[in-house]
């Protein structure tokens, strides 16, 4: 379905058309299922248009709702396809015939390749004796996921302590496991010379316990098309190889330039074979640590530093310096587009519990926060991009000149009696334990003007407008906005809460304005953006998935 929707666009005085295609909506069967579609994650998008995303239905006579991970080639308007669901068997190693219970976060993509990675949650995959003991044991509750050679495989595990699959091992450690791997994985494909030949490197952040102690840190594996040879002389086939996680950066390594160690790692982002992430040296306050550029070749992947707190802010008063930076990096192998913070001055939030999504973690929530939880913001925020090519920094839009906030709030993370790992239905998303967190979300695409070697560049962002009373916002209006590199276009309005949710799916049996918007760091490519788009409530609702094209009148 292919809609025309004219938005004002903010300081040109004309109107934008954007064109709105459905990828999926509240009318669409579950592949495999009888039920339809009733909410969704953010999805994720490569440059070729093929789009992936997280979604479920409702319960229906007790049971549990369809969960899964599904894609759809919206160049060639294909059907939906399954990457996995709660009836697909966990890829090996797998001997105890598990399945899933849950993809607990979004899922991401290859900049280029139809290359997806999940994380995946389930009951144990593999029983068996451990040295010294004659118990058998079970093992293997959580991993990340790819169909980076066709069948899915696994990509990363906590079975890293049983003496086979010593590769998914924590590295510099005597076989110490992961045990979750918090936020989301990212993908990059890179041939080898022969394109035949092709890697699959996961990347991704991983904590785990030594000595009692709790560590994290950011890694990768590269991924090959050969399978996992056991002790006994068998072979588990599909696989990704053996070859073993490499560390980028944990808390034992030292921030560049500083004699300091990282306090704090994020989830990264990769393409074309490099990655970037955040590191701090404390999360809550830095005062060391940036956003950092990494080659991911073994066995000591060499580290560039970007962005760092204290470094000057783009387009404020000499000496005015970063002293928060987002954790959430959209990178398209050029451009990084990030959230960062400066100054002393701060606004109070009053967060109150979540009355949707899990029941358990709601209780919880309300336990710990009966009168709602205090949040301070900065007031002095925004969204920016730097290109690694020029080594330049460029804002694209400020609180409060452009908008109020690029601050969201959410209660996520696990809680005991949710279920295995998790447990099942919209649980845990970040497999960590329950609490408040913040988020930003923006996405960063590359864009040719005058040639190919004249390159610029687009974010897209979700913003507020509105003003707080008493700890709130009252009457918010949260939108997707566009914002371009120096002299390529001014901010513009690509859509907003409060709309007929009728410009964007006609499909929609009743007119219901757009309540909630999603977009992720992998949600804008070659000049298209797909989010996924809530109208009315959830109960009573409709939702979807869409796809819209930057009109060419605006690149210039």
């Amino acid at each position: 379905m292919v809609l025309g929707m004219a938005m004002p666009m903010l300081g040109a005085g004309a109107d934008v058309v954007f064109n709105w295609q459905t990828v999926v909506n509240n009318g669409v069967v579950v592949p495999g299922d009888s039920r339809k579609f009733n909410s969704y994650n953010q999805p994720s998008m490569n440059m070729n248009r093929f789009v992936v995303f997280r979604a479920r239905s409702k319960g229906g006579l007790g049971g549990e709702p369809a969960h899964g991970i599904f894609t759809r080639d919206m160049n060639t308007l294909s059907p939906l396809s399954t990457v996995f669901d709660r009836n697909a068997l966990v890829p090996l190693p797998n001997n105890l015939s598990s399945t899933f219970t849950e993809p607990p976060s979004f899922p991401r993509i290859d900049v280029s390749y139809p290359v997806v990675v999940s994380r995946g949650n389930h009951q144990p995959v593999w029983e068996y004796i451990p040295a010294g003991e004659t118990e058998e044991t079970r093992a293997g509750t959580t991993g990340i996921y790819t169909n980076g050679f066709g069948s899915l495989i696994t990509a990363a595990s906590n079975l890293g302590s049983v003496p086979d699959f010593s590769f998914f091992a924590v590295p510099g450690t005597a076989g110490i496991k992961f045990d979750v791997f918090p936020g989301t994985p990212s993908v990059t494909i890179h041939p080898t010379g022969n394109a035949a030949m092709r890697v699959a490197t996961i990347v991704f952040k991983g904590n785990y316990t030594e000595n009692g102690v709790g560590k994290t840190g950011v890694y990768f594996r590269d991924l090959t098309d050969d399978p996992i040879e056991l002790s006994d002389g068998s072979v588990l086939s599909p696989a990704g190889g053996e070859d073993s996680v490499v560390v980028i950066a944990n808390t034992a390594t030292r921030i560049p330039g500083t004699k300091v160690t990282f306090g704090s790692t994020a989830p990264p982002s990769a393409a074309n074979g490099w990655a970037v992430f955040t590191g701090l040296d404390n999360e809550d306050f830095p005062t060391q640590g940036g956003i950092y550029l990494v080659h991911l070749i073994k066995p000591n992947p060499p580290m560039t530093v970007l962005v760092r707190i204290g470094d000057q802010v783009p387009g404020e008063a000499k000496g005015v310096g970063f002293n928060r930076l987002g954790e959430a990096l959209s990178f398209d192998g050029r451009f990084v587009a990030f959230w960062g913070a400066w100054g002393n001055e701060t606004k109070t939030l009053i967060l109150q519990c979540p009355t949707a999504g899990n029941k358990i973690r709601n209780a919880y929530c309300n336990a710990i926060h009966p009168s709602g939880a205090l949040a301070t913001v900065p007031l002095h925020q925004g969204i920016f991009v730097y290109d690694t090519v020029q080594r330049s920094l460029t804002a694209m839009a400020k609180a409060p000149n452009d908008y109020d906030d690029f601050v969201y709030w959410n209660f996520t993370g696990f809680v005991q009696g949710m279920g295995e790992s998790g447990g099942s239905g919209e649980t845990d998303d970040t497999g960590e334990p329950a609490r408040w967190r913040s988020a930003t979300f923006l996405a960063v695409s590359g864009v040719g003007v005058g040639g190919p070697k004249a390159v610029t560049h687009l974010a897209a962002f979700k913003a507020r407008k509105g003003a707080i009373s008493n700890g709130a916002y009252v009457n918010p209006v949260d939108g997707v906005y566009l914002g371009g590199g120096p002299g390529t276009f001014p901010l513009t309005t690509v859509i907003q809460t409060g709309m007929d949710g009728k410009l964007i799916d006609p499909a929609m049996p009743l007119s219901l304005p757009v309540t909630e918007l999603g977009l992720e760091r992998d949600g804008f490519r070659n000049n298209a953006i797909v989010i996924s788009v809530g109208m009315g409530v959830e109960e009573a609702g409709w939702a979807g998935i869409y796809l819209t094209t930057i009109p060419s009148a605006l690149i210039r």
